[in-house]
């Protein structure tokens, strides 16, 4: 491969804030997949992920797609998101199923949950390094770049619009979407950097303390506790045992010694995946003032329902101004 811009490259981080900020910034949907940047070089193609890690034996149906669909000479970064069985949503967990160490598995399911490739920054087109180009000019020549894509690789959606952008962080996140990405326009790439601003939602829940994990300092500490909604248990939720290994670390044991479930805590989170919360919910206070039997799923903000073929269509080629 010898492209102006080799593998492995650490792709360009965003630092949250509190809201949607104003100034000279490009508003995209913030992409609730895998962050990949995509070399091509003729026949040759990698896939890259955030730490730096090949993620292309995983991928073959996108390996095809690049070689299908975008330039014989490129650096593309995106997100690999699956959407789920009936179209309209984003499905992270299925996404997760997808790194495999059988050939076998990763095949079958290369067929059966497909990935997409969301397009949103170019890095290199043919002899070009666009690294060092303002945000503005790299959009400009991505839009060009992916003239032919559209089955499995998409351009993401983008707007200057403050009130534009407000609208998308309401109503994508119906579609599984994890809110907005605010960009420079006169920005460069700037590999491994938080120069990008992410606003993501916040919301609380009042949990159920199920347990707790030791601190990796010693038994005297706690690590984090084991939120729990006091619903009827469904086969598939954790158990201190059922899923003590992590998939991405075989060795890292995710088992938590169980308590009874008498104390209720409040608890910051972003959105659920399935039962689940998506990221790690943070600790606000203690709830002395609840009874555990209370805390159920019916608390929980449900987002309207967005249908992501929508988001995945996307608005005519250009930034949309305001």
């Amino acid at each position: 491969m010898d492209l102006p811009v080799n593998p492995p490259v650490a792709p360009m981080l965003a630092k949250p804030v509190d809201g949607i900020p104003d100034g000279d910034y490009v508003f995209e949907p913030k992409w609730d997949g895998f962050r990949s940047i995509v070399f091509r070089d003729g026949d040759e193609v990698e896939i890259g992920s955030r730490n730096e890690r090949p993620m292309t034996r995983y991928f073959p149906e996108l390996v095809a797609a690049v070689k299908a669909e975008l330039p014989e000479r490129c650096v593309i970064d995106g997100e690999i998101v699956i959407p789920d069985s009936e179209g309209r949503r984003l499905d992270f967990e299925a996404l997760q199923l997808r790194i495999h160490p059988a050939a076998s598995r990763v095949e079958l399911l290369a067929t059966q949950t497909p990935g997409h490739f969301m397009a949103f920054d170019l890095l290199a087109l043919d002899d070009t390094d666009y690294m060092e180009r303002p945000f503005a000019e790299r959009r400009a020549a991505l839009e060009g770049a992916l003239a032919g894509a559209g089955k499995s690789i998409h351009l993401t959606q983008t707007t200057t619009d403050r009130e534009v952008a407000t609208g998308w962080f309401s109503q994508f996140e119906g579609a599984g979407l994890d809110g907005l990405i605010a960009k420079p326009a006169d920005g460069i790439y700037e590999p491994d950097k938080r120069v990008m601003k992410k606003i993501k939602h916040e919301r609380t829940a009042d949990c159920v303390v199920a347990g707790y994990r030791v601190h990796k300092s010693g038994e005297d500490r706690i690590g984090s506790l084991h939120p729990w909604n006091w619903a009827e248990q469904q086969p598939a939720q954790r158990t201190p045992r059922a899923a003590m290994f992590s998939r991405w670390n075989a060795s890292k044991d995710l088992s938590f010694i169980p308590l009874r479930p008498e104390r209720v805590v409040e608890v910051r989170y972003d959105h659920m995946e399935g039962p689940r919360f998506r990221h790690t919910a943070q600790f606000v206070r203690w709830r002395p003032d609840r009874e555990p039997h209370s805390c159920t799923y019916a608390q929980l903000e449900e987002p309207v329902s967005f249908d992501l073929a929508e988001i995945l269509r996307g608005p005519a080629r250009g930034i949309e101004h305001g």
